[in-house]
């Protein structure tokens, strides 16, 4: 129920595992705004704030922004974008995003949701964990046969931002 906390699906080897992604934007009381990343590549992150002021519009250049990946686990794995997305996206507004919903998908420059590898195996972990909804990429869902998740396909971050926030 806390804004800024995601959960998304990646895969360790190929054995999905979800977890959970918080981020943390605050008004800056210095001259550069802060960025700092745990858990996940602090270079990345700073393309996909890029990509969300382009993009979204959303002013980040006088916020300081905090990213954590939960548990103390580091990942390199772009799926995780959509979720660092939305769960900056959801602490600007201060909105709190579905406990039962689950994130995959990479994004690129252009905003776009980007397709993810066995996205069917994500889908199937995130079903048997008991997420009701899923936000992933369209090109993604064609591998993804008949689930009880209800799965939000999308093609842009803009898109996955109406879809929850």
């Amino acid at each position: 129920g806390a804004s800024g906390s995601v959960v998304c699906c990646v895969l360790e080897g190929t054995r999905p595992v979800l977890l959970e992604v918080q981020a943390l934007v605050s008004p800056t009381h210095y001259n550069s705004p802060q960025r700092t990343v745990t858990g996940y590549d602090y270079r990345r992150v700073a393309m996909l704030l890029a990509v969300i002021e382009k993009k979204l519009g959303v002013r980040l250049s006088q916020q300081d922004v905090f990213i954590n990946i939960a548990g103390g686990i580091t990942v390199d794995e772009p799926a995780v974008d959509l979720a660092i997305c939305i769960a900056v996206l959801s602490s600007v507004k201060d909105v709190p995003i579905d406990s039962g919903t689950c994130f995959i998908g990479e994004v690129g420059l252009a905003g776009e949701v980007r397709a993810i590898p066995q996205a069917d195996v994500r889908v199937q972990e995130a079903a048997k964990l008991g997420f009701t909804t899923l936000i992933a990429p369209t090109a993604s869902m064609k591998s993804v046969g008949k689930t009880k998740i209800k799965i939000h396909p999308v093609r842009t971050l803009f898109d996955a931002q109406k879809e929850v926030i």
